[in-house]
């Protein structure tokens, strides 16, 4: 619109002079292109009404507008009309009705007014951009069938006003910002490019192309784009966006001095500062994200969400009852919390008080339950977190039917989580050593979903590993074939790798993995790449270059916490640099403070450093919740035996040798099996004689 005299020039204590308001406004209209010269001669103006009802309209506009009161706004319509009466198509009295009707909340009116505005000038650019703006406000709920029509109206006013302002910033952006709601990427990211070329250094623009890309799952373009703005123009939503941006790309450090420049720049804003507290946890820096939002807190009492990310970290430190407390006082601030609810249950997981985790978890799920069977995808998400993990702590217990069972309710949810859910079930069974039900499952799923690469693969390994090796190498390589220059090849060659690790068959498996790695692109394919073929070095005793492949996926992920595990135990079960072992076994176990094999891996990491009340209390805790694992009972028994508890040794060798009976042969090496059936031997012999002194070994 021409700059009038807008209301927020005008404030009620200080009103001009009616007199000179009225000079004011002839002016400005003698100044507007009259539309009735050119489209309608008949019409007899009289310019002095006009001038006079449009000096009060608006000065009743101005007052309407600072004092809130609905008189002057009718009386500001009602001078608007007389102005109208005066000169029936002026453009600027139009667009001035239409605006007013806006401003005091008759949208009815105002659209009625613009639309018929926009049918007498289709190139009115105030009508148009009145339009728009009230088609904005009217998006409300984008999942009502009201609200997508707005946004399509609202699309098709900007896409008139990008036409009509090709060199508009704004009027680009909004119309991005329009097609990714309606998620048409393509057309947003060309209105986005658009608004750049017009100013390449705009932040808006660099802001909302790395929200498109960041939406679009290609956090490092997003990075690129706000890289892209040099380090002494950037704003701090800039480097909070950046810093976001490279906690989506896993860059965590990077991700760091991204919220402390921000910080730098702005201090003390809260949304920067739970942002770098997440990316200090996220980084294992748990000490340092602990500042943050103990700081967070001090300043925001009423943040529910930092002190649940206290607790988690209380948690990972193993404060266990301190993790409880900052919970319990985070309930009144968020009762409905599924999350704090969740974390509870963790706690009461890691404490070994199964039956209330179980019992948290349960009622997370029940509460969740919908009789219809109908969830959103964020529902579906939180359903399949919460019987996941219920599901894992009934295997803990060796409640294998009750896990299945969580699985089966996995399984209903559809889509990605029929897989996941069958995968889980076969997981139970192979943990519980139910080899044949693990192997009818696979089967099962295998038949429900023939042309499901990843199915198939899993079913070709289940067969190799339970005495179809042949049959099940013949699976996968049919597999291989099928998706042969397709994304899902890599998964085959991944699969035939496993499979040939498993049955000894090493070359096979390192031609796999050279195939595989020749088709990995990301970061993350290239790890596990590296991870396997650093198990594959280890199985055939092949140290250090099973080493050099586990620190390089290492350097791409450095809180890996599975490759953390298997490079610290590698190493510890050697006697090998114990200090930096056990460094990466307690990260690992920070990291995931749950998981059995890693508390193993920590207690082994323990004994072989002479710490032997610290290896019996992870070794234990390591028994509670993998407790059909030979390895986990044999190193139980040495630390036993070590300590004088030789009945108690035994005991745990005897079982060692139980669970390897009932393992898959490429789970009881023969060496480790001699070892153990030596050891209890010796054992029996010692008890026999009476003796309680170290066993030989």
């Amino acid at each position: 619109m021409t700059p009038l005299l807008r209301a927020s020039s005008l404030r009620y204590s200080r009103l001009i002079p009616v007199a000179a308001f009225f000079f004011i406004a002839h002016t400005l209209v003698a100044q507007t292109p009259d539309t009735a010269k050119s489209s309608v001669t008949s019409v007899q103006v009289d310019r002095a009404s006009s001038y006079y009802h449009y000096g009060l309209a608006r000065l009743y506009e101005d007052m309407a507008v600072n004092a809130g009161r609905s008189d002057y706004a009718t009386q500001a319509v009602e001078q608007y009309k007389l102005a109208l009466d005066a000169d029936p198509n002026s453009r600027l009295l139009q667009d001035g009705l239409a605006d007013l009707y806006f401003k005091i909340g008759r949208i009815r009116e105002a659209v009625t007014a613009a639309q018929d505005q926009v049918g007498k000038n289709p190139d009115d650019i105030e009508a148009h951009t009145l339009l728009g703006k009230v088609y904005l406000r009217s998006l409300g709920d984008m999942q009502t069938p009201q609200s997508g029509q707005m946004l399509q109206l609202a699309i098709t006013e900007y896409e008139k006003l990008a036409q009509l302002k090709p060199n508009d910033v704004e009027a680009h952006l909004l119309l991005g910002q329009l097609y990714g709601l309606n998620h048409d990427s393509g057309k947003a990211e060309a209105q986005f490019k658009a608004a750049q070329g017009i100013d390449a250094n705009s932040e808006e623009v660099a802001l909302n192309m790395a929200r498109l890309y960041s939406e679009q799952g290609d956090p490092k373009r997003a990075a690129d784009v706000l890289n892209a703005v040099p380090v002494d123009d950037r704003s701090p939503r800039v480097e909070f966006a950046l810093g976001a941006s490279y906690e989506q790309l896993k860059k965590n450090k990077d991700a760091i001095a991204a919220y402390h420049r921000a910080l730098d720049l702005e201090p003390d804003n809260l949304d920067t500062e739970r942002g770098l507290a997440n990316a200090l946890l996220a980084d294992g820096q748990l000490d340092e994200a602990l500042k943050v939002l103990n700081g967070i807190v001090a300043a925001e009492p009423q943040d529910a969400q930092s002190q649940i990310h206290i607790s988690e970290i209380e948690r990972r430190q193993g404060h266990y009852d301190d993790a409880l407390k900052t919970l319990e006082k985070a309930k009144p601030l968020a009762p409905d919390s599924l999350e704090l609810t969740y974390n509870e249950a963790l706690i009461y997981d890691s404490l070994g008080r199964y039956d209330d985790a179980t019992g948290v978890l349960s009622k997370l799920v029940a509460d969740s339950a919908h009789p219809d069977g109908k969830y959103t995808d964020g529902e579906k998400a939180n359903r399949s977190i919460f019987l996941d993990r219920l599901a894992i702590i009934y295997r803990e217990e060796n409640k294998t039917v009750d896990a299945v069972a969580a699985y089966k309710q996995l399984v209903s949810l559809g889509g990605d989580y029929v897989k996941s859910g069958y995968q889980g079930q076969i997981d139970a069974y192979r943990d519980a050593h139910e080899w044949k039900e693990a192997t009818a499952t696979a089967a099962e799923i295998a038949k429900v979903m023939p042309n499901d690469h990843g199915i198939q693969l899993m079913y070709a390994g289940q067969l190799a590993d339970t005495g179809s090796a042949e049959q099940g190498i013949a699976l996968a390589n049919a597999q291989l074939l099928a998706t042969k220059g397709t994304p899902d090849e890599r998964d085959s060659h991944l699969a035939l790798a496993q499979i040939y690790t498993r049955l000894k068959r090493y070359q096979e498996a390192s031609v796999e993995l050279t195939s595989a790695d020749a088709l990995a692109t990301k970061p993350d394919e290239r790890l596990y790449v590296a991870f396997l073929r650093g198990a594959l070095y280890d199985r055939q005793k092949q140290y250090d270059l099973a080493e050099a492949e586990f620190r390089k996926a290492l350097a791409i992920d450095p809180q890996n916490a599975t490759v953390l595990n298997y490079l610290g135990y590698m190493l510890a079960d050697r006697g090998v640099r114990l200090p930096e072992a056990l460094t990466m076994i307690r990260k690992a176990v920070e990291l995931d403070p749950q998981n059995g094999a890693f508390l193993d891996s920590l207690g082994w990491a323990y004994y072989k450093s002479g710490q032997y009340a610290l290896a019996e209390e992870n070794l234990r805790k390591a028994n509670e919740r993998i407790n059909t694992d030979p390895t986990v009972h044999d190193h139980l028994g040495e630390v036993y035996e070590k300590t004088g508890n030789l009945k108690m040794a035994v005991a745990q060798w005897e079982r060692s040798m139980t669970e390897y009976s009932r393992s898959l042969p490429a789970d009881a090496d023969p060496m480790d099996v001699a070892k153990v059936q030596h050891k209890l031997e010796n054992a029996r012999v010692k008890l026999a004689k009476g003796g309680t002194a170290p066993v030989k070994q």
